[in-house]
């Protein structure tokens, strides 16, 4: 049986467009593997705490000198990365806010890049330390900006997952959602029919 980590980002919550696509790849995902062992994370109905300057000197202060809060602040990080160790499936969806990616997403981020936890630091640059598996990343977006400069999410994205060593990403595009209900539901069909060969 697969795990399957799924997070989504949508103010919207379940009802969201990305979380729809999420929706619909664990449909496909189903299909393809059997039955899913899914553990799913609603940013949107509980959200990471925001990073500030007492959460990152929890995690900058060694584990003998902590004190209960900074543990607590801790452990929580741990269980976060833990969660993604033990997926063999990562399904993410994103929707785009004012270019880029959901605040509530950005704090996740924050807490599963922990230096010598998700990634190191060498002579020769930073390390992910993520075993790699396949990433799926639903894009819900009002406007065109995949292949554009206005795109500052797919870059981020490959960036930032690249730096934990999560590499093996699959991006699935559902643009121009708020220019009229032909073109919604037209790049609504296209999306579906792209998680259906990615997920095959």
């Amino acid at each position: 049986m697969k795990n399957i980590l799924v997070i989504t980002a949508s103010i919207f919550g379940q009802d969201g467009q990305s979380s729809q696509l999420v929706k619909r790849t664990l449909e496909q995902l189903r299909a393809s593997h059997g039955d899913l062992d899914i553990l799913q994370r609603d940013l949107s109905a509980e959200p990471v705490p925001h990073l500030d300057a007492d959460r990152f000197g929890a995690f900058l202060t060694n584990a003998d000198d902590r004190n209960s809060q900074q543990q607590r602040v801790v452990d929580y990080s741990d269980s976060l990365i833990e969660e993604v160790k033990q997926a063999d499936i990562i399904v993410i969806g994103v929707p785009m806010y004012n270019f880029g990616i959901p605040s509530v997403l950005k704090a996740y981020f924050d807490h599963i890049a922990r230096a010598g936890i998700s990634f190191r630091y060498t002579e020769n640059g930073p390390v992910g330390l993520l075993e790699d598996r396949p990433v799926y990343i639903l894009a819900a977006r009002g406007g065109i900006y995949a292949g554009t400069p206005n795109d500052s999410q797919t870059p981020f994205l490959r960036s930032f997952l690249g730096f934990l060593g999560l590499k093996d990403l699959h991006f699935v595009y559902a643009e121009g959602l708020n220019m009229g209900d032909d073109r919604k539901a037209d790049a609504l069909q296209q999306a579906r029919r792209n998680i259906e060969t990615l997920t095959a």
